[in-house]
């Protein structure tokens, strides 16, 4: 299995900067409801949270057994369409540019965290460790940015 991308390795947070570099505000994406713009204001949105800038409310969902947290953050692919937490939905895009410059600041500041510090609780997944919130944070970016062909 190897071992998964995490934000915390520079050259998987450079990679995913140069991928969501190449989306422009127009593209529309292969799946989903989300525009461009949308897709960038949620993915800034799961950083600041990540960051435990943006409380959210926890969910009663089955992610939060450590048996499926694993698997899902390990091994399963990520499902297209699966529901978030309305806080990560809440803020309306910006203008491009900026919204950009604000991923390249939040995924500096998440991925540059110590994993071995305390981390907010995941409003699907519960409490984690950091390790499992860098891998998280790699695969849930990697999954909107293949929505968008990049």
């Amino acid at each position: 299995m190897g071992n998964p991308k995490t934000l915390f390795e520079s050259g998987a947070r450079a990679e995913l900067l140069r991928r969501m570099e190449s989306i422009t505000p127009d593209r529309r994406p292969q799946w989903g409801k989300m525009n461009a713009g949308q897709m960038l204001a949620h993915v800034n949105a799961s950083l600041a949270m990540a960051a435990g800038d943006l409380p959210t409310q926890p969910k009663k969902t089955p992610l939060a057994n450590p048996l499926l947290r694993w698997l899902v953050i390990h091994v399963l692919p990520w499902p297209k369409g699966t529901p978030t937490a309305p806080e990560l939905l809440a803020t309306p895009p910006g203008e491009w540019a900026a919204d950009l410059v604000e991923f390249r600041r939040l995924l500096e500041r998440a991925g540059t965290r110590s994993p071995e510090g305390e981390w907010p609780r995941h409003p699907a997944f519960g409490q984690m460790k950091g390790k499992q919130w860098g891998t998280l944070g790699y695969k849930h970016l990697d999954h909107h940015l293949h929505q968008f062909g990049a």
